[in-house]
């Protein structure tokens, strides 16, 4: 019997584009499998339905004959199908409450849930993510956001012209954009009023390849957590490069005794208190690509921006792109996600006020929560050549059986989260937020 996978159309908002499946992509693997794939339709989705149709695709609204259902968001839990397997980004996986109602709803009706997040390698290296773009995307929001926080100061920075994300049509575009930016600092060197500047960089992972690929079409030199927190001479830095600090987690933690260990404080960050204190004013811009959940120490708390923070609007810390975006998370002031047409908001230490917008003074925040749909195209065409190797496998599977007879992949079978609508042996912890 013929299997097959349907594609839902994206709702959340009207910024969200993306599509797990491109049309190339099913277009391949009609052609090499017996199946076939129903795509309902959309108006705003970056791939036309056309295209979709062309490729070999039916068109509905119904996914019923689906078996399995690929999304990227969420699924509005009004549009559950009991005895459904469905694979998204259920962002359910930290006991978040906002989705603990879906996750319930999902049990209730048998389904069977599986999440991108969790599909990952023996290493634990996820396989598929859009995590790159969200790095190349808030690098990008969070240079626009300082270069019109600067202009508020009436300080001219080279970014004058970038423009958001958004508004370019490619990567590619973008990309030579900052290329010429790139070539100007070269040619005239930054101006002395921002001189150093420097940009802080928190983590390493897929997000932070994106903001590295972003950041290394300018001209760049790099400084060490040690030298930030000595201090920095105008003197005796070359004022035609930027400066760029990668924060790791030896570099924003110290624990309570002994000597730092990556393994033990993954495993016991409550034995571990921030320091990241350490290296405040000197960033400018701070880009924050942590991981982070309730069990980790803040990096960045109201308490020690009042503390290390002067009262000059020009100095010091101006613009923290928070790409992870987790609230009242890590960054202790990103208080609220944003979308790109709203992307900042500005929090004022000595009053511990927040204000729309990018502002003079205070500490502006960039914490836009869906930064890869600002590349539509790219960050799903990248994501479906990924998802496209185990689609069939997702489909074909008996979702029948108990989990150890399950039959699929290893390092897609550690993403399911329910079984016919019970708890993975990995997930029982989720009963807790239940």
């Amino acid at each position: 019997m013929k299997k097959c996978i349907g594609i839902r159309r994206e709702d959340k908002n009207e910024w969200e584009k993306r599509v797990p499946i491109i049309p190339d992509a099913v277009r391949e693997l009609i052609q090499a499998n017996n199946l076939d794939i129903i795509v309902q339709p959309s108006e705003i989705r970056v791939f036309q339905d056309e295209e979709y149709r062309q490729a070999g695709a039916e068109i509905n609204e119904s996914l019923d004959h689906a078996d399995v259902v690929f999304a990227v968001k969420e699924i509005p839990v009004k549009l559950l199908k009991p005895k459904k397997t469905y694979v998204f980004f259920s962002h359910t996986i930290k006991g978040q409450e906002y989705n603990m109602g879906l996750l319930k709803r999902l049990m209730e009706l048998g389904c069977n849930l599986v999440d991108y997040e969790k599909m990952s390698s023996e290493q634990d290296a996820r396989i598929i993510t859009f995590s790159p773009f969200a790095g190349m995307a808030g690098t990008i929001e969070t240079l626009v956001a300082f270069a019109r926080k600067k202009e508020l100061q009436s300080i001219k920075t080279p970014f004058q012209d970038l423009k958001q994300a958004y508004h370019y049509s490619t990567i590619t575009e973008a990309e030579a954009d900052i290329k010429k930016i790139g070539e100007d600092i070269s040619k005239n060197g930054i101006p002395p009023e921002l001189h150093p500047l420097t940009i802080g960089i928190s983590g390493y992972g897929n997000v932070a390849k994106g903001v590295q690929h972003i950041l290394d079409l300018l001209p760049i030199k790099d400084l060490s957590p040690d030298q930030l927190a000595k201090g920095l001479a105008q003197e005796e830095l070359d004022n035609s490069y930027i400066y760029r600090i990668v924060f790791k987690e030896k570099d924003l933690v110290k624990p309570l005794q002994g000597e730092f260990d990556l393994q033990d404080y993954y495993q016991h960050p409550e034995n571990y208190e921030a320091i990241f204190q350490r290296y405040l004013p000197q960033p400018q811009i701070l880009l924050n690509c942590v991981y982070w959940t309730e069990d980790y120490p803040r990096f960045i708390t109201r308490e020690n921006l009042k503390s290390s923070l002067g009262q000059s609007a020009e100095k010091g810390l101006q613009v923290i792109g928070d790409i992870s975006c987790d609230i009242e998370g890590a960054i202790e002031i990103t208080k609220k996600s944003t979308m790109p047409d709203k992307a900042c908001y500005t929090y004022f230490t000595k009053e511990d006020t927040f204000q729309d917008g990018i502002c003079e003074g205070g500490v502006t925040v960039m914490a836009i929560d869906n930064l890869p749909c600002e590349f539509p195209r790219e960050s799903s065409s990248a994501f479906s050549d990924e998802l496209k190797k185990y689609a069939v496998a997702l489909a074909s599977a008996d979702y029948g059986v108990g989990f150890e007879d399950l039959q699929l992949p290893e390092e897609m079978k550690k993403a399911v989260i329910l079984l016919n609508g019970q708890l993975t042996p990995d997930y029982m912890y989720l009963k807790d937020f239940l």
